[in-house]
């Protein structure tokens, strides 16, 4: 969230819990998991990350998430990734 300029550094260090309701107050992450740690960033209403741009590409790909830069071994289809070609 800190690269992402979603929150400063000394916000970050005051504890996930925090920082996670100031997120969801503000409307910018959609959940966050105490148990792993893990924010689920806001959505457009098709589903998409707000980050995606129309050429369907990383906007903030330099400073992109964690969960995201270990896309697709993390995520809600684990080797799944939409954009590979499906080989018959």
């Amino acid at each position: 969230m800190v690269r992402l300029g979603l929150l400063h550094e000394d916000e970050a260090s005051g504890g996930l819990k925090k920082a996670a309701k100031h997120l969801l107050s503000t409307g910018k992450i959609r959940q966050f998991r105490a148990s792993t740690g893990l924010f689920t960033l806001t959505q457009t209403m098709a589903g998409d990350c707000t980050y995606l741009g129309p050429d369907r590409r990383c906007t903030v790909y330099e400073n992109r998430p964690g969960v995201c830069r270990r896309f697709p071994e993390v995520g809600p289809r684990p080797g799944y990734c939409p954009a590979r070609k499906i080989e018959r």
